[in-house]
């Protein structure tokens, strides 16, 4: 993308509207966001503003950090704090570009495996990398790994 984020405005926006609302949950989620972006912004130096790619980059992080929490905290029987953890998750998924469908993926692994000659679960390494490209963020990490690993698997 490059360039100005769209989406810093666009969280700002929405951070004013969870204030008005007074949605507690929204707007402490969006504040961590925020302060997430200004603390990258600081690092990336003066002048210098975030553009879409970096403001995913936050975002996907806290959504990683959200689900890591929940899966502990459900480990540890405190099912309140998980649904909670999983709640922040799901405002923050609202800034992600729309994900592709099972069959969208499974398109894609399928030209990967043609390109790059795989022919089984042999070829995960190669395949995982070009695939992980070919999705660029429109899918989670845990969710093409599987996928890849279905796929090759019914190759063999």
């Amino acid at each position: 993308m490059g360039g100005v984020s769209s989406l810093a405005p666009q969280i700002q926006n929405d951070l004013v509207q969870a204030m008005k609302a007074r949605d507690e949950t929204k707007l402490s989620v969006l504040r961590m966001l925020k302060s997430a972006m200004q603390l990258a912004q600081v690092e990336k130096g003066k002048g210098e503003s975030l553009d879409d790619d970096e403001v995913l980059v936050l975002v996907r992080r806290l959504i990683k950090q959200r689900n890591e929490a929940a899966q502990m905290y459900a480990a540890g029987h405190a099912q309140d704090r998980a649904q909670q953890e999983l709640d922040e998750a799901k405002i923050l998924e609202a800034y992600l570009p729309k994900q592709l469908t099972d069959e969208e993926l499974r398109g894609i692994l399928q030209k990967v495996a043609a390109e790059i000659g795989a022919s089984g679960p042999k070829d995960m390494g190669r395949m995982m990398g070009a695939a992980m490209k070919a999705v660029a963020g429109l899918a989670d990490g845990n969710r093409v790994k599987e996928a890849t690993s279905r796929y090759l698997q019914e190759l063999s």
